[in-house]
């Protein structure tokens, strides 16, 4: 029988409070029973039942804790993750694993010395407009794609923030905050480029980069486009491929974290993640020597699949989604288009193949 996973969340930010707490309680299996917050007692408010505790450090000496979910600024993954590790606990870490791909390779190999599953929170995996991309390539509907752009924009001329994501330390900036998703996404679908090509700014007179267009290119001669501004007022789509058969272009952006920010509860929500036929994806290909043009219904996301996996892997019944090896390689990827963009020109990618799925 599967043991049910006692979690331990450090930090109730954004990303603790919104992302992962009301997820990780919507999966059956797992039991939210302990919350590090520092100055607050946020937590006790919707989870009356978890224990708020002031130091990670207390977290970490409860023996009865098997899971410990790190929401902290990226800044300080490294030493969250290698205390939780040496206090010999299982780790799930949210995006972006590290600020260096050396730090990653370190804790990669700790948790390997200690045998526990370290894993990093890329829920884009589980975006319903990615996982029907997956589809659509697994299914060759649009043949061999030779050219996708993927967009994370947004209208915010002027920099108001001043939180750590916008601050100097390695692992701010925007290519960190969403481009490591993007990258995830790219390396899922198409695997490693053989170069990459970058241009990656400060736009607004912050500390950190705000704008990034990154261009992965294959062998294959596929180009893959990333691109991110927050001077976009009018949307480009969300993602664009184009195949050897035809075009699938998708607009809007996956429901989820909308309702999570307002308060949606995963497991209380019916039809979780569905997406209004409005931003169903276009498509223009052949099948079977004609011409289709239409849209394609949108797979529902669900974030509640990626600890569902987390819980089964620790319990030996599935294979672990997100590696941590894949992050790292995610991670590499962004210290070199950051090499590239100060060096203004393409570098070769050495890096170790991982499979795609298209």
């Amino acid at each position: 029988m599967s043991k049910t996973l006692k979690v331990g969340l450090i930090g109730y930010g954004f990303a603790g409070s919104v992302f992962h707490a009301p997820v990780i309680t919507s999966v059956p299996g797992l039991a939210l029973t302990k919350v590090v917050e520092r100055r607050s007692d946020k937590s006790k408010e919707r989870y009356p039942w978890v224990e708020v505790v002031k130091s990670a450090e207390e977290l970490y000496a409860d023996e009865t804790i098997d899971l410990v979910v790190v929401t902290t600024p990226s800044t300080d993954h490294y030493d969250f993750v290698k205390d939780a590790l040496l206090a010999g606990k299982h780790v799930v870490v949210e995006k972006p694993f590290t600020p260096s791909s050396a730090e990653a390779d370190e804790l990669i190999a700790l948790a390997k010395k200690q045998g526990k599953v370290l894993t990093v929170f890329h829920n884009r995996r589980f975006d319903g407009d990615f996982l029907t991309i997956c589809e659509l390539l697994r299914q060759e509907l649009l043949g061999d794609v030779m050219e996708a752009e993927f967009h994370w924009d947004g209208f915010a001329p002027v920099l108001k923030s001043t939180n750590w994501r916008e601050g100097s330390e390695p692992g701010t900036g925007v290519w960190y905050d969403l481009g490591v998703h993007l990258l995830d996404q790219a390396l899922r679908l198409f695997g490693v480029p053989a170069t990459i090509a970058a241009d990656i700014r400060k736009q607004r007179g912050g500390e950190a980069h705000d704008y990034f267009d990154v261009t992965l290119g294959y062998g294959t001669g596929l180009k893959v486009r990333l691109k991110s501004s927050k001077f976009v007022r009018e949307s480009f789509p969300r993602y664009a491929l184009h195949g050897a058969k035809g075009s699938f272009v998708k607009y809007g952006i996956d429901p989820q974290e909308a309702a999570l920010i307002a308060g949606a509860q995963p497991s209380a929500v019916r039809n979780w993640g569905k997406e209004p036929k409005e931003l169903w994806g276009k498509i223009n290909t052949s099948l079977g020597g004609l011409r289709a043009e239409g849209v394609i219904e949108t797979i529902p996301g669900s974030y509640v699949d990626y600890y569902r996996n987390v819980m089964e892997h620790i319990n030996g019944q599935a294979e672990l989604e997100v590696k941590p090896e894949e992050a790292r390689l995610a991670i590499q990827l962004i210290e070199l288009a950051l090499q590239s963009s100060k060096e203004g020109r393409a570098l070769p990618v050495t890096f170790a193949e991982t499979a795609p799925i298209a």
